[in-house]
């Protein structure tokens, strides 16, 4: 049995974090009109959420749910700044406080409520979660530039349908593959 967080236990808790932030993105993107500005695509967004929810909720390692954080978060802050850039709004230090900003909200919790920083939940010496977090925010961050790198070699179009949201989802579904196997 889990221990319990108020009225969740943890699994539950993280699956009603999930749904809160796919949500929250479903909102902001229909209020907002961030699909019209969008840095990556809202397909890929929701994937990347309902990854998370489903990770957790099979019991997947981790690392393996991490991975999928981070890349959920790393999508967040691409909306967020094309958004700002949409609304002209420029001011210091834009990009480095969206960053900061999203991972305070994302591992903060997490942090707090015990999902992550347990002594035994480590491998290499890093809290799962986090090292997950880590590498999918890189691969999903270089998935997404190399993408934009392919389609301005290739006169500003994809090279095959849907590659906007094949390359993320794709390294971060190989990454999820390769963790599987080194954590089994």
């Amino acid at each position: 049995m889990q221990p319990k967080i108020g009225l969740f236990d943890k699994h539950s808790l993280l699956i009603y974090m999930t749904i809160l932030a796919v949500s929250f993105l479903i909102i902001f993107w229909l209020i907002l009109g961030v699909a019209k500005a969008s840095a990556v695509c809202p397909v890929c967004t929701i994937a990347i959420g309902a990854g998370v929810g489903l990770s957790r909720w099979l019991g997947i390692d981790d690392t393996i749910a991490g991975l999928w954080i981070g890349a959920l978060t790393v999508s967040m802050i691409m909306w967020t700044l094309s958004w700002f850039e949409k609304k002209s709004w420029n001011f210091p230090w834009r990009t480095s406080l969206t960053v900061v900003g999203y991972y305070l909200l994302i591992v903060v919790p997490l942090f707090y409520t015990g999902i992550m920083g347990h002594e035994l939940n480590k491998i290499w010496g890093i809290d799962k979660l986090l090292l997950g977090i880590i590498a999918g925010s890189a691969a999903f961050y270089g998935s997404a530039k190399w993408y934009e790198q392919l389609k301005t070699k290739n006169a500003g179009h994809a090279q095959f349908p849907f590659q906007k949201v094949v390359m993320p989802v794709g390294a971060i579904a190989i990454l999820s593959l390769l963790f599987y196997i080194l954590t089994k």
